[in-house]
């Protein structure tokens, strides 16, 4: 069958040959609690995050880029994959989060049909996306949890593959807005997190970003991220070399209070740092 499950539409037969996102099949690099997610999702015993591989962004700076490459990883059926739901909820996952699912949503389907996980569903997007795909995979989503990475398509042309990725992200972040928050305890059920990521010379577009999330519903989540670390094949961006300064973040956060945004997560600096990249397992 050939994959269009992405904006780029490439048409591969993933069964014969890789996609643009660079895989074939279906394929994970680890499964684990996960306790560095947004509080709400991590909440008391970890996120039970499956960590895909392939992407079709291809980010210059990205922090799984072992996995975005598709350079490492292991092969699995939907069978095994519903069976990696079963073994999430028995070690007390708060909730099943498929992180970098976009390119693998026929196979995440047919899990759950096999296995329908009787805890929330967190769809751990880049924002890339196609609005037919994102109401198929409502059918089965609770939680939202989405990059907007930028709205200037400059800079999505310089540092990924997609320099339409405004184009799409936008419309499909407004989308994803729309779902219910929804949390018990401290513990969210369901609902929308955008994520945006604090880049060096960058914080212009983080303020931009804002500025749209001001614009939905008013219970969306707003996650501004100090994390960023010098990574992945940045040796032609001379500008990714430095972490963030505590000016270009204070941008941003102080933009979310100038725009009214109460509902907001902060890092610490101590966040930045190749420390809290997943070890893989595959």
């Amino acid at each position: 069958m050939k994959c269009f499950q992405c904006p780029v539409r490439c048409g591969a037969e993933r069964e014969e040959r890789a996609g643009f996102c660079g895989t074939q099949g279906l394929r994970i690099a680890k499964y684990s609690l996960h306790p560095y997610e947004e509080p709400p999702v991590s909440y008391k015993n970890g996120s039970g995050c499956i960590f895909f591989c392939g992407c079709s962004l291809k980010c210059a700076f990205c922090q799984n880029f072992p996995l975005s490459r598709n350079l490492r990883g292991k092969d699995i059926t939907k069978e095994e994959l519903a069976e990696i739901f079963i073994k999430l909820e028995k070690m007390g996952a708060e909730n099943i989060n498929l992180v970098n699912p976009t390119h693998y949503l026929r196979d995440i389907m047919g899990a759950i049909e096999i296995y329908r996980p009787k805890i929330p569903i967190v769809y751990n997007t880049h924002g890339y996306e196609n609005i037919g795909d994102l109401r198929l995979a409502s059918e089965f989503v609770d939680i939202w949890l989405t990059d907007l990475k930028f709205t200037d398509k400059k800079l999505a042309a310089r540092y990924t593959a997609r320099p339409d990725y405004p184009d799409f992200a936008l419309p499909a972040v407004r989308f994803m807005a729309e779902k219910q928050y929804k949390e018990e305890d401290g513990k969210m059920l369901s609902g929308c997190i955008v994520r945006h990521l604090v880049l060096p010379l960058a914080a212009y577009d983080g303020v931009n970003v804002v500025k749209f999330v001001a614009s939905l519903p008013k219970d969306v989540r707003l996650s501004i991220m100090s994390q960023y670390t010098p990574f992945g094949e940045i040796s032609a961006f001379p500008e990714l070399a430095r972490g963030i300064t505590k000016r270009e973040y204070a941008a941003v956060v102080n933009a979310a209070k100038e725009h009214g945004l109460t509902n907001v997560f902060v890092q610490d600096f101590s966040s930045a740092g190749k420390s809290y990249i997943p070890q893989w397992d595959y």
